[in-house]
C-alpha cells in the first residue's frame, strides 16, 4: 500500500519511459518505481492504482487489515461488524 505523497511520485513518473513498445513507454519508470518502495515486482501497471492507502478506511479493530470503504459497516476480511 502506498501513502499519498509514493502514490504521487510513482504515478508522476507515467509515460516518461524509453523503449520500443508503448506498455514501456508508458509504464515501465511506474512499474521500477513501485518496486523501488514496496520491494515488490509489480507487473500489472492497473494495480497500482488500486494500493492507495487513502481509499480505503481505518483498519478492522479485529483483525487489523483496512475497510474497505471510511463508512464500512463490515470488515471484508474477517466478516466482523464494525461498531
Amino acid at each position: 500500500m502506498l501513502e499519498d505523497d509514493e502514490f504521487e511520485r510513482v504515478t508522476s513518473l507515467r509515460g516518461t519511459g524509453t523503449g520500443p513498445d508503448i506498455r514501456a513507454r508508458e509504464f515501465g519508470p511506474v512499474l521500477d518505481e513501485y518496486e523501488r518502495i514496496t520491494g515488490v515486482r509489480e507487473t500489472n501497471p492497473n494495480a497500482i492504482y488500486h494500493h492507495r492507502l487513502s481509499q480505503y478506511g481505518p483498519p478492522c479493530q479485529y483483525c487489523g487489515k483496512p475497510l474497505r470503504t471510511q463508512y464500512a459497516k463490515l470488515c471484508g476480511f474477517c466478516m466482523t461488524q464494525v461498531p
